[in-house]
């Protein structure tokens, strides 16, 4: 644990307040409902300089009089010191590093030059046998039992990752679509079917007797950003509060209070149960209502106006998103939350994402990292020390559990999301992975049967996608493969329904399920953004913006949308369980080009192995003529030979192949055909 953190469990702990004469304060109560509700039996204690570091200012709990068993809800008074005001007053603001927030209960609006948007959320807190403890309002408190241990999860060559918004759309009256929040229940009902869903009950893929995600087979889930929100849940980039689980993920409709934090721990617990990955969404580059804002903006924030925004090749600035840029340059001396040491230099932000990263893996037992907008964090030196603080921290956990370290190392794993894909960052590992966006880009040129600008003919533009060593990354662990991601604002970014519509396609379910055999089958770590599975589709316009749209899983109940479904099931399972799709080994075996066609033949798997995918792929309108005829054929020669004992099973339809036919099936037109040995 972080010697903050650790700190935390005996004191209220302010570190580096800007502004203290006079002296922080802490405000402290308890919840009494009311409309709106109101802070019970306030009392204020003044903070003072810990004899840990003049710049960590504190309060033992024990002398607060505090009630043993009692939640509290509190705040930290302060002098306001945002660079955006030239006036600023006295402020309750949220513990910067709370664990749980209560958005029920903001503070009061301070007098001055401020609005409603400077009402911070209470920070919740339980006392109990002399020790501060994470809880939910309600006084739950998180509970570990029964949780595998780390090796029962599956290594990163084996993974596909499942991308979900929790802003999801459901019918509403007179056929309109309205938005709500998929609570964390929510997804514990699509990954098992003794759940039910809580916001999304009436939907059928969540209710009981159905587990969506169980069904689809991938092995990895990724929230976007589960940290706490001031905004109700659109796609989650908006982080307030670092250290706690987002207010609306655990307040499903109907509740009496919030439970986001036991909520978050029963879903991870679960993902564990089934097998599955938990990687949790990271959003350091920018701030959006953090306290730090208020308490010391100058130390942990930069001013976008000014000269230190300029910190991009070329003078271009970091985009803040509406928010308020991390300072990873500042240096100072102070004492430092992770070592618990003083009078050191450090780089206070980066000390405090260290902090956040350890609380997340500590309590939260996450198995991998995905860090957005790296391009804006805008420090690769914080990115290595950010990664390897990382990897320390998940080898004593996997070590904790009393396991030999062999198998440790690839069973986590640090993404970072840059849309230009600069491989130097994995090449100098400083990240272990990156969101292979040019994936995303081939692929759709190569569903509309044309070559990417970026490559000299078509044939490179697959081979180029299938292989993502000849994109020059150097293993399948390092590229992280996606048909959509989440920033489907703009042309040829939309779920991929809209982009084939867009581009005058009528029949789509043939190349979305060409799409999915590319993906599933590539080199490459396989990520699903939720709904593309089933061909979701967008409610709203895109104009608006990428944090809009939302997923609608009751359209998978389409007859034709389940049969995509169905299909990419069976991708999934073969990708996930077949060891010829977890190794870097990759063969092209047939092109052809002739006639109008565009047919391509790629092998996977390690020669005399005995296991093997051949996968034969047509990306044009030409098809076998005749093909229901009983001598209708297409040749694939240089087929592997088949070893004695095996056979070829099409995995796609999920059907033997007899052994005169193999190498020799015809196809249809955008058609693939994915075989394996068995």
């Amino acid at each position: 644990m972080a010697g903050l953190l650790e700190r935390k469990t005996t004191h209220f702990v302010l570190w580096r307040p800007r502004e203290t004469a006079p002296p922080p304060v802490l405000v402290i109560g308890t919840f009494q409902p009311a409309n709106p509700p109101v802070l019970a039996g306030e009392q204020r204690f003044e903070l003072q300089p810990s004899p840990l570091g003049s710049d960590l200012w504190e309060v033992a709990a024990a002398d607060c009089g505090l009630q043993d068993g009692q939640v509290y809800h509190y705040w930290f008074e302060v002098q306001d010191t945002s660079v955006y005001r030239t006036q600023h007053g006295r402020m309750l603001c949220t513990d910067p590093t709370a664990t749980t927030t209560d958005w029920r209960l903001k503070s009061p609006q301070p007098t001055g030059p401020y609005g409603p948007e400077d009402c911070h959320p209470a920070s919740v807190i339980c006392y109990a046998d002399g020790r501060l403890q994470v809880c939910d309002p309600g006084g739950e408190t998180i509970d570990w039992s029964g949780d595998p241990a780390p090796a029962t999860l599956p290594p990163n060559q084996r993974l596909v990752i499942y991308e979900l918004p929790t802003a999801w759309t459901r019918a509403g009256s007179e056929s309109d679509w309205t938005v709500g929040v998929g609570t964390f229940r929510d997804v514990m009902a699509l990954l098992d079917a003794g759940h039910a869903g809580a916001n999304f009950s009436t939907v059928a893929a969540l209710q009981l007797g159905h587990a969506h995600l169980k069904e689809l087979g991938v092995n990895a889930l990724e929230l976007l950003p589960p940290a706490d929100s001031f905004v109700k849940r659109e796609w989650g980039y908006a982080t307030s509060n670092y250290f706690a689980p987002d207010f609306d993920l655990g307040f499903p409709e109907g509740d009496s209070w919030p439970t986001a934090n036991s909520d978050l721990v029963s879903l991870i617990r679960l993902c564990h149960q089934q097998g599955i990955r938990f990687f949790v969404d990271m959003v350091m580059a920018f701030a959006n209502r953090y306290s730090y804002r208020n308490i010391n903006f100058l130390d942990f924030h930069i001013n976008y106006h000014s000269q230190d925004a300029e910190l991009f090749a070329g003078g271009q600035k970091r985009d803040p998103f509406g928010g308020d840029l991390f300072k990873y340059n500042f240096q100072t001396q102070a004492y430092d939350p992770v070592t618990d040491s003083q009078g050191g230099q450090l780089v206070p932000a980066r000390r405090l994402m260290l902090c956040y990263l350890t609380h997340w893996m500590d309590t939260f037992r996450v198995d991998g990292l995905r860090l957005d907008s790296v391009n804006n964090i805008a420090n690769w030196d914080f990115l290595q020390e950010f990664t390897e603080h990382a990897r320390d921290l998940w080898r004593r956990r996997w070590s904790e559990a009393g396991q030999p370290m062999h198998g440790a190392d690839e069973r986590f794993l640090v993404v970072g999301e840059e849309l230009s894909v600069p491989l130097d960052l994995v090449r100098q590992k400083r990240l272990e992975g990156l969101w292979n966006e040019k994936f995303k880009h081939r692929l759709r040129y190569a569903v509309l049967g044309q070559n990417d600008p970026e490559d000299a003919s078509f044939e490179a533009t697959v081979r180029n996608l299938i292989d993502c060593r000849n994109a020059g990354f150097g293993d399948l662990a390092q590229a992280v493969n996606y048909v959509t991601s989440h920033d489907v604002e703009g042309m040829r970014n939309e779920r991929l329904f809209n982009f084939l519509s867009n581009n005058g396609i009528v029949e789509t379910e043939p190349r979305i399920k060409l799409a999915f055999v590319c993906l599933l089958t590539a080199v490459g770590i396989p990520m699903i953004l939720a709904g593309e599975e089933f061909a979701d589709q967008h409610d709203k316009d895109l104009h608006s913006g990428k944090q809009v749209d939302s997923v609608n899983f009751e359209r998978r109940e389409e007859h034709w949308r389940l049969r995509i479904f169905q299909y990419v099931c069976r991708l999934v399972r073969l990708r996930t369980t077949y060891a010829a799709l977890a190794v870097n080994d990759t063969r092209f075996i047939h092109q052809d080009f002739t006639e109008g066609r565009r047919v391509l033949a790629w092998q996977r798997g390690i020669e005399g192995s005995g296991e093997l995918v051949v996968v034969v792929a047509n990306f044009s309108d030409w098809g076998t003529p005749d093909r229901d005829g009983a001598h209708a054929e297409y040749v694939v020669p240089n087929w592997p030979s088949t070893p004695a004992g095996k056979r070829w099973r099409e995995v796609s339809q999920d059907r033997e192949v007899p052994s005169e036919w193999i190498g020799r099936e015809p196809l249809f037109p955008w058609e693939a055909k994915v075989y394996a040995l068995v």
